[in-house]
């Protein structure tokens, strides 16, 4: 019977685990619940030291042989959870930096183009003038001899 209730938390525990990993996005709550989380934790650690026969009772009323293999459970459950969490942040982070990416590409793209149309239009403006110009100075450029090409040797 205390087997199976000890089997029954760990499932419980490894379920709300499961739970947070699928719910996902870190929200104003959930940072809530893990600094209270952390809280508790620094206070479970401070009454560990200072009255450590108490694992050993609550592990005989959970149905735990000793109170260091509860503790061992309670490691194994926040280790799980501390995967979750990291797990979550970094997919977040990554999330962030593609958006991050996506955007900075087509700000880029946007620049290039404005560039290219600006010099088009520089292009344009200068065909203008040239066509402008007197006619001896068109003479003048038609006369020049055509350019050499280099051959490799």
């Amino acid at each position: 019977m205390e087997s199976v209730l000890i089997k029954a938390l760990l499932m419980a525990g490894i379920g709300v685990v499961a739970l947070l990993f699928v719910r996902g996005h870190s929200t104003a709550r959930h940072q809530a619940v893990r600094r209270v989380a952390v809280v508790g934790f620094v206070g479970l650690a401070i009454a560990s030291l200072l009255f450590p026969q108490t694992w050993q009772s609550a592990a005989s009323v959970l149905g735990v042989g000793r109170g260091t293999d509860l503790l061992l459970y309670a490691t194994i459950l926040a280790f799980l959870g501390f995967m979750v969490t990291s797990y979550l942040r970094t997919r977040d982070l990554q999330r962030q930096v593609t958006v991050l990416s996506r955007r900075l590409a087509l700000d880029e793209a946007a620049a290039r183009a404005a560039a290219r149309s600006a010099a088009q239009t520089a292009a344009q403006t200068a065909g203008a003038s040239a066509a402008a110009e007197p006619a001896h100075a068109a003479a003048h450029l038609r006369a020049l001899p055509a350019p050499r090409t280099v051959t490799a040797s």
